[in-house]
Parts: structure tokens; sequence; C-alpha cells
């Protein structure tokens, strides 16, 4: 570990997380979380595309093949952007072998529970109707994205689907019931959330729907059936039980979940991979977890 990177990441996220607070208006922390935005690479191709009436943005780099990862972004389900996640898609991407699609789900209050995930289960569709084989395609999402990941496999079980081959989730808010002992045991060591922010942005999205129905919250549905799923989380998050309990509660329905823990990363710790060791890293394991589902080969 560089001990010296994590410190500056971590110094940066805490000086950043008072404008982060409840009392700040929707509109400011959009505003404050676009200001952590890192560009896209050079050699990254961004292209809009309608994705059956869901805008979105297809990334592809220098060696993208024929898998697609679809990708959904964090921000409490009323922030944060496709925008915000470009150059993360290309890192993904590159390692991964794929191009990515990230996508523009409608976001609270404008567009309350289940805007977003419909908008994901449309996506998919449209890629498997563009002829997109399921067998080539990953979800994969951060925070709230992740919660979507799994919400949108069972979903899709449900509805009879042919399924994406696995699912990825970094930091998965999965629970927005917000019963999760570390939303308490780690509120003082969480260098980006407040769980008065959380229980106000998921009161903002459910508007008056139970916290606890499987759509918004995958934690409390029936898991079995789903495809294998790669659950990355640090240990220095609130979100923390949020990953433990849904792998655990997986596994014991007969799904093959592996968590991969961060120790002492804090929420979405492979997003910082430009400045942080541990977080290439993690991309570089999640890149071959993806290879090892969709048939590419691992370099090296």
């Amino acid at each position: 570990m560089s001990k010296e990177e994590l410190e500056r990441l971590n110094a940066a996220l805490w000086a950043v997380k008072p404008s982060l607070q409840a009392n700040v208006p929707i509109a400011e922390l959009r505003i404050t979380l676009e200001k952590l935005t890192r560009p896209a690479p050079p050699d990254a191709t961004i292209q809009p595309v309608d994705a059956g009436g869901v805008p979105a943005e297809w990334v592809s780099v220098p060696g993208s093949g024929e898998v697609v990862i679809l990708y959904m972004h964090g921000g409490g389900y009323a922030l944060g952007s496709v925008a915000s996640r470009r150059s993360f898609g290309a890192r993904i991407g590159r390692v991964a072998g794929a191009r990515v699609l990230l996508l523009d789900f409608r976001l609270a209050p404008e567009h309350t529970f289940p805007a977003a995930l419909e908008d994901v289960l449309t996506a998919y569709r449209f890629l498997v109707a563009d002829g997109i084989p399921p067998a080539q395609i990953v979800l994969m999402g951060d925070s709230v994205g992740g919660g979507l990941v799994l919400a949108a496999l069972v979903q899709l079980r449900d509805a009879g689907d042919r399924l994406p081959t696995a699912g990825v989730t970094i930091s998965a808010w999965a629970d927005l019931a917000l019963t999760g002992d570390s939303m308490t045991s780690r509120a003082n060591r969480d260098a980006m959330h407040y769980p008065e922010t959380l229980a106000l942005l998921a009161a903002t999205y459910l508007n008056s729907a139970d916290p606890r129905d499987p759509r918004a919250s995958p934690l409390y549905a029936d898991l079995s059936g789903l495809p294998p799923l790669l659950l990355v989380v640090g240990t220095e998050e609130v979100f923390y039980d949020d990953t433990i309990r849904v792998a655990a509660k997986a596994r014991s329905a007969g799904v093959d979940a592996t968590v991969e823990e961060g120790l002492d990363m804090p929420h979405d710790y492979p997003l910082s991979a430009p400045v942080l060791e541990e977080g290439q890293q993690a991309v570089e394991r999640i890149g071959k977890f993806i290879r090892a589902r969709t048939g590419v080969s691992v370099a090296g």
C-alpha cells in the first residue's frame, strides 16, 4: 500500500465532505460532485447513443472488443452523470477489453422510484435487441449504480429475460432502509457520506415507496439464479455491510458471489485508480473477472 497516496486521497475527500451535508440543496450537491470529475483519456472515443429511449454514451478505447459493460454511475439516485464516469469507463474498458455503455438514467427528484431501474432494464433490452449476446454483456455500477445492477438482475430474472454473464458492483448501496451496522459504526470513518444525507437522498428517490421494496433495495430480494457477482467494497465506508450482507444472501441462494475488500479503502476506491495504487489493482482484478466471464483472453 502507498500510505502517502491514500493519505492524500483521504485528505481531499474529507475536505469536500462538509459540502455534502443534508442541509445542502440537491442542485449544489450535484455541482460539488461534478467538480470531482476526471477527463477521459485522449485515446477514448465518446459517442452519444439513444439506448431504447434512454440517453447514454459509448466509451471505447483501443483494444475494445465485442464485450459490452453496461455501467450505472453513483450519486444517490439524485446526483452524478455519465460525464463523471467517462474516465473510469475508459479505464475499466481497457482492462476488460470491452466497450462501455454509460447510462444517463433519470434522476430524482425530477423522476422518482422506479424510474432509474426502468431505464437500466430498457438499456439492457436495447443491447440484446441490437444483437449483443447476453453472454457478452456485464452489468456494472458504483454506489447506487451497484444497487441498480443487483435490482436489474433480479427483475430480468423474474421477467424471464436472458441474463447477462455477470454483475460487478463497487461500494453498492443495496439497502435504502439504511439498516446496516456500518451505517453508524463507520459514519465517522467514511470520508464522503453522512447517514443523514443518505436518508434524505433515499427519501427523495423513493417518494414514499417502501425502502425495503426489492426494486429499490435488492438486499431484500430473492437472489437465487443470478449470474456470478464480483462485489467490491472499502472497509472504511458506511456501505460496507450492504455488500457483506448481499454476498452472504447470494451465496446462501447458490450464487457465485466474490467479495473484494479494500483494506483501509474509502468509498468507490477503484475510481481513484489514477492517484491510488490500490485503486488500479482493483481495476485490474475487475478486468480479469470480466475477461474470465466473457471468454476474452487475459494478457500476461
